[in-house]
């Protein structure tokens, strides 16, 4: 099993970033997947989450409206679109799967986790 995120880097305050998630070794369409965010001292943190067909989506209310998870089952990839930046979105962000066919915020319901991507956003 193997989940690959990319897409992170350096960007000021008010640009955007596109993330990715490429998944390997397990039926992705049969999984909700979630995007995390950590910051070193704290505990990592839901973001937003899509549930196995893509027709439910869930955010954080501190992303609400700005952030966008969307997934291409064909693909076994999902995708975070992050606009409107602010410097209080500087984290690593993980990509979970969860073997659930509903919509998990909790941690601990996912199942796979990839490596993360740094994401840094200068004021």
């Amino acid at each position: 099993v193997q989940l690959q995120a990319s897409g992170g880097g350096l960007v000021q305050a008010g640009g955007s970033l596109r993330l990715s998630c490429a998944a390997s070794g397990f039926t992705f369409s049969s999984y909700a997947m979630g995007w995390f965010r950590q910051v070193p001292g704290k505990e990592r943190e839901f973001v937003a989450g899509i549930m196995w067909r893509g027709d439910t989506t869930h955010y954080a209310d501190s992303v609400k409206g700005r952030f966008a998870i969307s997934r291409v089952n064909a693909m076994n990839t999902v995708y975070l679109q992050l606009n409107s930046l602010k410097p209080e979105d500087t984290a690593v962000y993980y990509c979970a799967a969860a073997r659930s066919r509903g919509l998990p915020i909790g941690e601990g319901y996912y199942d796979y986790w990839g490596r993360g991507t740094q994401v840094t956003v200068s004021s």
